[in-house]
């Protein structure tokens, strides 16, 4: 606002001075602006009234002012000129016809005359005299030009001065905010020759950030930066970077040895550049060591969830397999009269298949497909039972230490695989420790906020097993927990325990993470969710009390003889289907084998009131079991039903209805009889292998 009222007080320049001539008498005017037209532009006035009135809206170098007017002589108009402050410093020269009188001219003086001049005048004395008036006035307008033009100026100077500080602020305020947030991320900016060894020419600070070492490292050491390349990567860096001066750009992978001596995983990549001192590669430098782990976890999970669903498959097959061998064992059992040596064979044989059964489960576990019947276990009450079975059984060179507290959560686990586990895992400490050691299984509580890679948001109990063996090499680490791979020499394990235990945990809600290191231990964390029922192991046991009495009720009923039941059998295996109708027949029941959903669904249609109870597979072609059981319940509510099943997928054996009883293969004839028996009473009767 200032520097524009400066601009509007200014004078302008190249305007002329202007002279107000005051007079009554027109003739004196004429004369006045005749002599003076060559010195400035003369405004003429006839009184005072329209003198005062020019006053109020324009300047003048000089007021000629006639003494005698009437209304406001020239006495009165002067003291009015004075009082003004616009005009107040405008000199007045008085023009008068009457005598020199001292006391009219010290009048005029009084009220602010600068001079007299007397008519008539000379006409080169007014020009003259006017004339000083107006060069002082032409100098004063100057003067404020200039001073103005000098305040505009300064104004500008100091508001460019005051932009330019600004801008620096904002500036520094930029690069610091650039600086902050290039600094925060795992990548670092460089420049470097385009000539061996590439020395670096610019490094920013998030280098230090990613390898613990300042700029000034690299800039001092030219060849410091591919010397801590690792060895082995080395040669390709030097290959991509020697490329870069054809391709114009470059991208290389490469381990690097930060200031901790770890090697870090870094992505380099740049382009060339030209300029005065020649070629130059202006790149970017990103740690990816995280990356590179995540995608190799994520390659392990596929790697185990495609073998998992390979073992589940190949477990269903070999069920069915060892379900016929078994059932056509006891059939021959039944029908032959076996001597000693026979009745030898057939036991080994069976035991055999037992053997190949429970190969199958370990299997299962692994893939996560056994049927599993989780409770509340507080690993406190385990306590005993693993002294009790393990320790005995660990060695003398091997101590056992159970430190499990009281206020460790209770799990919501299958209480049988547990234990199964905790031995795999123990056992498996104790054959690294073949000099001795101790086994330690140490529990703790732990939380987990956010959802992970491999565990849900929740809490879980971390059971932690751990020896002072020979430990399990880095490079292993990521392999033991696939089915048949061991450490253990030829003949010494099977390749499963590890394995089935991870699949346990897995299938249960948790993991399993290993940490290890060659000739000092190592340590096996089994994470399990934590339960929220207030049911525990003994009220499981009284469970499956209940079940197994009800079980003995249903064969007890059997044994008393009743209506023969119709059976519809479905399977997919011709094999396992006879040898399981043989077996059912020989039990008293009539039997009508179907090889499929699509024969089974065709058969209930055509005679819906023959069968009593269905006994179906679960997996099949096309038409699950449970899709038969949907299908015939449909026409008649409550159809009476038995699933048997190779394998149990959780997330679909889950869909059956509450009251299908689930046989699980191999079977034992007589779990299925009653099964069957447990159905047609409307009892629920679960067997499953």
């Amino acid at each position: 606002m200032a520097a524009i009222e400066a601009e509007r007080s200014e004078p302008v320049e190249g305007l002329r001075a202007r002279v107000l001539a005051v007079d009554d008498d027109e003739r004196n005017l004429l004369a006045i602006a005749e002599v003076l037209g060559e010195v400035g532009e003369v405004v003429c006035a006839q009184s005072g009234e329209e003198a005062l009135r020019f006053l109020l809206k324009e300047d003048f170098a000089v007021i000629l002012l006639d003494v005698l007017m009437p209304n406001l002589d020239g006495y009165e108009t002067a003291t009015l000129i004075r009082r003004r402050e616009r005009s107040k410093n405008t000199p007045i020269i008085f023009l008068t016809a009457i005598s020199k009188e001292e006391a009219h001219m010290l009048r005029g003086y009084d009220v602010g005359a600068v001079d007299y001049l007397f008519k008539p005048f000379d006409p080169v004395m007014l020009r003259s005299k006017v004339m000083v008036f107006v060069d002082l006035h032409e100098k004063t307008r100057e003067i404020e030009r200039n001073a103005a033009r000098e305040q505009r100026l300064l104004e500008q100077a100091l508001k460019a001065k005051s932009d330019k500080l600004d801008a620096e602020r904002a500036l520094r305020h930029s690069e610091a905010r650039q600086e902050a947030i290039l600094a925060s991320l795992p990548i670092c900016f460089h420049a470097r020759s385009a000539e061996a060894p590439f020395a670096a020419r610019y490094v920013s600070k998030g280098v230090e950030r990613l390898t613990g070492f300042p700029p000034s490292r690299f800039l001092s050491h030219p060849d410091f930066g591919l010397s801590r390349v690792h060895p082995d990567d080395r040669q390709e860096v030097t290959r991509s970077l020697s490329a870069a001066c054809e391709t114009g750009s470059y991208g290389c992978e490469f381990r690097w040895r930060c200031a901790n001596d770890e090697y870090r995983i870094f992505f380099d990549r740049g382009v060339v550049s030209k300029d005065d001192a020649g070629l130059e590669l202006l790149g970017t430098m990103q740690d990816i060591t995280e990356q590179r782990r995540l995608e190799s976890q994520l390659l392990q999970s596929q790697r185990l969830d495609a073998i998992g669903k390979l073992t589940g498959g190949l477990a269903h097959d070999f069920n069915n397999l060892l379900a016929a061998i078994l059932s056509g064992l006891s059939l021959l059992e039944r029908q032959l009269t076996l001597d000693g040596n026979a009745t030898k064979i057939l036991d080994m044989t069976r035991r055999s298949a037992g053997q190949g059964r429970d190969l199958v489960q370990r299997m299962l576990a692994f893939s996560r497909r056994q049927d599993l019947k989780p409770v509340a276990v507080p690993l406190s009450s385990l306590g005993d039972t693993m002294n009790g079975l393990v320790a005995p059984v660990l060695g003398g060179l091997v101590r056992f230490k159970w430190l499990v507290s009281d206020d460790t959560w209770p799990v919501y686990v299958d209480a049988a695989q547990l234990e199964l586990a905790l031995m795999n895992l123990i056992f498996n400490a104790r054959d690294a420790m073949p000099s001795g050691g101790t086994v330690l299984v140490r529990t703790s509580n732990r939380s987990v906020g956010h959802a992970g890679d491999e565990l849900p948001a929740g809490d879980y109990v971390v059971v932690a097993v751990e020896d002072t063996g020979t430990g399990i090499a880095g490079d292993m680490i990521s392999k033991v927990v696939e089915p048949f791979f061991t450490t253990k020499p030829i003949g010494k394990g099977t390749g499963l325990g590890l394995s089935t235990v991870y699949g346990f945990a897995k299938q249960s809600g948790g993991t399993l993470r290993i940490e290890s290191e060659v000739d000092r231990g190592t340590i096996i964390e089994l994470w399990l969710p934590r339960s929220n029922q207030p049911q525990d192991v003994t009220e499981a046991i009284a469970v499956a009390g209940a079940e197994a009495v009800e079980a003995a009720d249903a064969e007890r009923a059997t044994a008393v003889g009743e209506r023969s039941l119709t059976v519809l059998l479905i399977d997919d295996s011709h094999s396992l289907r006879e040898m399981t109708a043989m077996s059912l027949r020989q039990s008293g029941f009539e039997v009508v084998g179907a090889s499929g959903g699509a024969e089974a669904l065709a058969a209930i249609e055509r005679e819906p009131d023959r069968f009593d109870v269905i006994v179906t597979d679960f997996a099949m072609p096309l038409i699950s079991g449970i899709d038969v059981i949907r299908f015939a319940r449909n026409l008649r509510a409550g159809w009476p039903a038995v699933m048997i099943t190779g394998y149990a997928d959780a997330e679909k054996i889950v869909e059956r209805p509450l009251d299908v009883a689930l046989v699980g293969k191999p079977f034992d004839e007589k779990d299925l009889v009653v099964a069957i028996h447990a159905a047609a009473r409307g009892k629920l009767i679960n067997a499953s292998a």
